[in-house]
């Protein structure tokens, strides 16, 4: 298992355990302690008036869980700096370009990308993702004077940026919108619930886990079939709806390995532990149905994960 890639998600996890990756600005922050709280609020913060939007700086290398004003200004050249950005599983996420200062043909960029990009692996996957690649970048120098506002596809978003110029810089304005059907999740928690549904809908949504999790599938529904669960591969994918139960050290869910498939509905318990850096609960839907699946997982402690590498199933997440 590659320590590095783990380090660098439990660093970003980290940043959101503390106040959602905000806690450390708190002091700074001109907003009053009773006002500050009241933006984890998920319903007052967004009647929240203008001039009391939260506010901080934006750092060269940032997490951003929270709604607010970040603002950047580059104190030094800053030639490869990103953001961060994610929201609970039920929003999405808007990036609003505010007060830019930088020079496009000199080489500055500020870019937002609908999604995550780790180590040259993207969340969601091409596979998954309704648009095109080339379509899930928005670049401000190519489209100011259209489109200053950017809405992401699901709860993570992530902006690059290089600027050159000492005191050149801009400010983004994050926003967060309900999402009446999520598709493709990156879950904040090591532990939680979910229930993911494709409504009659051609697509496939995954849900990852940054986290080597036992998992229990509690419940699972395609609509036509209704048996105990069937586990095949090659007999899933034939069926053209089906759930995937994946393990793996990055973030690109086509580049993960196939732990179990699931093609027939059941009520009904199935528990696995796996010991990978990112676990994933992929539907795949063949639009004809109303799918579900729901599950519920918690953290592996260390006594597990040394226990699980005795495991067929799970052996290769230790050796990849």
């Amino acid at each position: 298992m590659e320590r590095t890639f783990r380090e660098q998600f439990f660093f970003l996890v980290l940043c959101l355990s503390v106040l959602k990756g905000d806690s450390r600005y708190i002091e700074n922050n001109e907003i009053l302690k009773d006002e500050l709280y009241s933006f984890f609020n998920s319903e007052l913060k967004r009647e929240t008036p203008e001039e009391l939007m939260y506010r901080r700086p934006l750092r060269c290398l940032d997490m951003v869980a929270v709604e607010g004003q970040f603002t950047f200004t580059a104190e030094r050249p800053q030639l490869s700096c990103a953001a961060f950005l994610m929201a609970e599983p039920n929003e999405v996420i808007s990036v609003d370009y505010e007060s830019v200062d930088i020079d496009c043909r000199g080489g500055d960029f500020i870019t937002v990308f609908d999604g995550w990009v780790m180590k040259g692996e993207k969340f969601p996957s091409s596979q998954d993702h309704a648009l095109p690649l080339y379509e899930r970048y928005v670049d401000y120098c190519d489209s100011a004077s259209v489109r200053r506002s950017v809405r992401s596809s699901q709860n993570v978003a992530m902006v690059f940026f290089r600027v050159h110029a000492a005191g050149s810089g801009f400010t983004l304005t994050v926003r967060k919108h309900v999402n009446p059907f999520p598709c493709n999740v990156l879950s904040q928690s090591p532990e939680g619930s979910y229930t993911m549904v494709i409504p009659q809908q051609r697509r496939n949504c995954s849900f990852s886990i940054i986290y080597p999790v036992s998992i229990d599938v509690s419940e699972f529904s395609l609509g036509h079939y209704n048996n105990f669960p069937k586990r095949t591969v090659p007999g899933c994918v034939e069926a053209g709806d089906f759930v995937q139960l994946l393990g793996g050290s990055g973030i690109d869910t086509s580049k993960l390995l196939p732990i179990t498939d699931l093609c027939v509905s059941f009520s009904g318990p199935t528990h696995m532990k796996i010991g990978c850096d990112n676990t994933v609960v992929r539907m795949v839907s063949s639009g004809k149905f109303v799918s579900r699946v729901s599950f519920s997982y918690r953290l592996l402690d260390n006594q597990e994960l040394q226990t699980i590498k005795l495991n067929n199933v799970e052996d290769f997440c230790f050796n990849n």
